[in-house]
């Protein structure tokens, strides 16, 4: 990804109401041409609302800025012709073919040589034209994402913006589709995602965590788990359910996380966590200190957005 591309999404104190309720408050985000850009954050978080917002669908309630270079709230019309949206559930019609979802959608957008676009697009999907002739309906869970996204891709967007794409999709699945969203970076295609998948989240280029409306943090990886500033260790041994609930009254332990047959131990201040697990570092227990991870920086940050917005 080059880091002096210029931005494809650059908003700046976006913030959308429903009557009373502040969904998204102050919302800023930069991403760069070609960048594969993910954003996280719990549901009701304000995800759908941002994407919703910067493809055109919703006008902000406040805030500025521009998508690929056009007015977010004065050239919305002109952002939905350059942008491909897949929304969180299979949107396309299932009573329809592969074929015939393809053709609805190039009408839609009123594509020359409509015939050669979608044939092109099967090509990329790899289905033959027999199977094309198939009631989207009738189509697995990976299927219809991949005929989403070939629908998404139909009139060549510049950008991408995809509403939890994966949802449902077997791992095999998620791959082939991760595998073609970083084929698509490599031609300049901008993409941003949301996702609930910490392995798809490490592979983005960059992201940000949303949570309560709030924008929590943003950057690469390495950055956003060294600015959360989070010591960690991790126990094995026996009864660690017991052991947990013991650590969880010390408030120097900001979280305690089962992950498989060990805890996740985290702090904020690593000389009062370690007095804090002193007392457990015994023969029943073995402790090692490790770096702390994405899902470790995610945990504490939503933890922390309760506290402080819920």
């Amino acid at each position: 990804m080059n880091q002096t591309a210029p931005l494809a999404i650059d908003v700046h104190g976006l913030c959308k109401s429903f009557g009373k309720k502040e969904v998204v408050h102050n919302l800023a985000l930069q991403v760069r041409t070609g960048e594969i850009f993910g954003f996280l954050g719990p549901n009701g978080s304000g995800k759908t609302t941002t994407i919703r917002m910067l493809c055109g669908l919703l006008k902000p309630s406040a805030g500025s800025g521009t998508c690929l270079g056009y007015d977010i709230i004065n050239e919305s019309l002109i952002i939905k012709t350059h942008v491909g949206y897949m929304t969180q559930r299979f949107s396309l019609y299932e009573d329809l073919s592969i074929r015939e979802n393809l053709e609805f959608i190039a009408r839609v957008y009123k594509l020359k040589n409509r015939t050669q676009r979608i044939n092109e697009s099967l090509d990329r999907l790899k289905i033959s034209k027999e199977r094309a002739h198939q009631l989207a309906g009738q189509l697995s869970g990976g299927w219809k994402q991949r005929l989403a996204l070939a629908a998404a891709m139909l009139h060549e967007p510049q950008l991408l913006l995809l509403d939890e794409p994966t949802a449902g999709v077997d791992p095999e699945a998620r791959r082939s589709f991760w595998e073609e969203i970083h084929n698509l970076s490599t031609q300049g295609i901008t993409t941003l995602v949301s996702t609930h998948y910490m392995d798809e989240a490490e592979r983005c280029h960059r992201l940000a965590y949303i949570a309560f409306g709030h924008l929590l943090t943003t950057g690469s990886i390495p950055d956003v788990i060294k600015d959360a500033g989070l010591h960690l260790w991790i126990v094995k041994g026996d009864d660690l359910y017991t052991l947990a609930e013991k650590l969880r009254l010390d408030p120097a332990i900001t979280h305690v996380t089962a992950f498989g047959q060990t805890l996740h131990v985290v702090g904020t201040d690593a000389a009062m966590l370690e007095q804090a697990i002193q007392p457990y570092q015994n023969n029943h227990y073995q402790w090692k200190q490790a770096p702390a991870e994405l899902e470790d920086v995610f945990i504490h940050l939503v933890s922390t957005a309760k506290n402080n917005h819920g």
